[in-house]
């Protein structure tokens, strides 16, 4: 079993960053792969980002490209989402995810534990 709390969501404008905060207990936490998804108000929970067991492979949604990081410290059982130049569309609740398994994954079916979530609204 792994529990999920996230952390570091709110309000900010166009522009601002944020940094997402994902600290795992439970299971062994340097032996999963760590992902990223969110969802907006009337719309399907949507792929981020995926981190592996190591931090050496990572993936991102297009529409994240080149502004989001994902990264993770195995020694503080954390993952990490930074986010920068935020946009409106941007706007969802972030949820941090975990797979038994090492490898990184886009597929939100992959995935067997999921925090509650963190709420993230850019304004314009």
């Amino acid at each position: 079993q792994v529990q999920l709390v996230e952390s570091g969501g709110g309000l900010v404008q166009a522009g601002d960053s944020l940094r997402l905060s994902c600290a795992a207990s439970g299971r062994t936490f340097s032996t999963i792969a760590m992902g990223w998804f969110r969802q907006a108000p009337g719309k399907e929970r949507q792929f981020v980002a995926t981190v592996s067991w190591s931090g050496s492979s990572t993936g991102y949604a297009d529409s994240v490209k080149g502004r989001y990081t994902i990264s993770r410290d195995n020694a503080k059982n954390t993952v990490y989402l930074q986010m920068n130049n935020l946009k409106p569309e941007d706007t969802a609740v972030y949820y941090c995810t975990a797979r038994k398994t090492p490898y990184a994954s886009s597929d939100p079916g992959a995935y067997d534990y999921w925090g509650q979530g963190t709420q993230v609204t850019v304004s314009s």
